[in-house]
């Protein structure tokens, strides 16, 4: 049975000098939840993808859908609709849940 409960969700984030390196809390073909963990200047380039959540847990960044930028912060969640085009610049560490239903 997977995992099913987080007492503390940040702590599975995991940051590298890499790039980001999502960790799935959940990874089944009809949902997936990640945690992603982005360093200070770190970014995902703007690219297109089906519907999904962001929520932020940890610190502040710009995050781009479409043609509109948002200011995003603890406890800030963005949902991009399918096909619409997203990024992220993380201007501190930033921590954020990803969730997305199968496409």
């Amino acid at each position: 049975m997977p995992d099913i409960y987080f007492p503390d969700t940040k702590s599975k984030a995991v940051f590298s000098a890499d790039g980001p390196k999502p960790q799935f809390l959940l990874d089944a073909p009809q949902f997936k939840a990640l945690i992603v963990g982005l360093e200070a200047g770190q970014q995902l380039p703007v690219h297109p993808a089906e519907a999904a959540m962001y929520h932020f847990l940890e610190g502040e960044g710009l995050m781009t859908v479409d043609d509109e930028t948002f200011a995003v912060k603890p406890g800030v969640t963005v949902i991009a609709p399918s096909g619409s085009k997203r990024g992220m610049n993380a201007k501190t560490r930033l921590v954020f849940l990803g969730s997305k239903g199968a496409s």
